[in-house]
């Protein structure tokens, strides 16, 4: 089967890309498309796929938009941060809607359901009672972020609240700073584990060094190349956070939440 993502976020697009893989090997990822202009042109210059991974919010607008302007016909499988679009999604070949990040035993579920839908031909969600039964399902849950990390000190193992940290940084090793200036030694594997665990509302992945938290950015400003300098509120001022011109939409769009 070829499918195709839709997704701002390359890092996102390529976590995805590589859980699809690993779900199920048969799916063949023809083209990763990162905003709604592209997709557009696009649909109008290819066939469809037989599946398509779509996230909802992109940097251009709303993928919604796709479906004014094309009748696409293949099983959908949305992916979000949010759940507000739920019941808009199952209206138009929504057969799955997955909270990001996405979970893969939950991934592996939609795409057999696409299947279903392509060998069998099953019809999408048609009435009220299966679209009440698809919402019911539970990544549509409130969903609970991480609430403390454990920080290493002296030898010794620390909570740390969540709401008292700035921002996490990758150096030599991996470290949270808290408002206060206090640096602490993570006990964590990587960013990329951290950045699964933290409401996407409050912290930001700005580039593969930090994940900031909103309330710790003091200022920012353009810089050359259509780039952005993050300036952190003392006494983390010391820290300007350069983000690409790739990311550069998505965290005006984040900062205006």
């Amino acid at each position: 089967m070829k499918a195709i993502i839709i997704e701002d976020e390359a890092i996102i697009a390529q976590v995805l890309q590589n859980k699809i893989r690993h779900a199920d090997p048969s799916i063949d990822i023809i083209k990763i498309i990162p905003s709604l202009k592209i997709a557009k042109k696009w649909f109008m210059q290819n066939e469809e796929p037989d599946i398509l991974f779509m996230d909802i919010q992109l940097s251009d607008g709303v993928s919604f938009e796709l479906f004014e302007h094309f009748q696409l016909k293949c099983p959908i499988v949305f992916t979000t941060a949010y759940d507000e679009f739920a019941i808009r999604a199952f209206k138009v070949n929504g057969v799955d809607y997955l909270l990001k990040p996405v979970n893969e035993e939950e991934l592996q579920k939609a795409i057999e359901k696409c299947r279903a839908v392509i060998q069998q031909r099953k019809p999408m969600v048609a009435d009220i009672t299966e679209l009440m039964k698809a919402l019911s399902h539970p990544q549509l849950a409130v969903k609970k972020y991480k609430e403390r990390f454990v920080a290493s000190i002296r030898n010794q193992w620390m909570p740390i609240p969540v709401t008292d940290i700035a921002f996490f940084a990758k150096e030599v090793l991996h470290y949270l700073y808290l408002f206060n200036g206090d640096r602490y030694l993570l006990d964590s594997a990587s960013l990329d584990d951290v950045e699964e665990v933290l409401d996407p509302d409050r912290f930001y992945r700005a580039n593969r060094q930090y994940i900031i938290n909103i309330d710790a950015v003091q200022a920012v400003k353009p810089v050359e190349h259509s780039k952005l300098r993050i300036r952190l509120k003392e006494p983390n001022h010391k820290f300007e956070i350069d983000m690409s011109r790739e990311r550069a939409p998505v965290f005006k769009k984040w900062m205006g939440k």
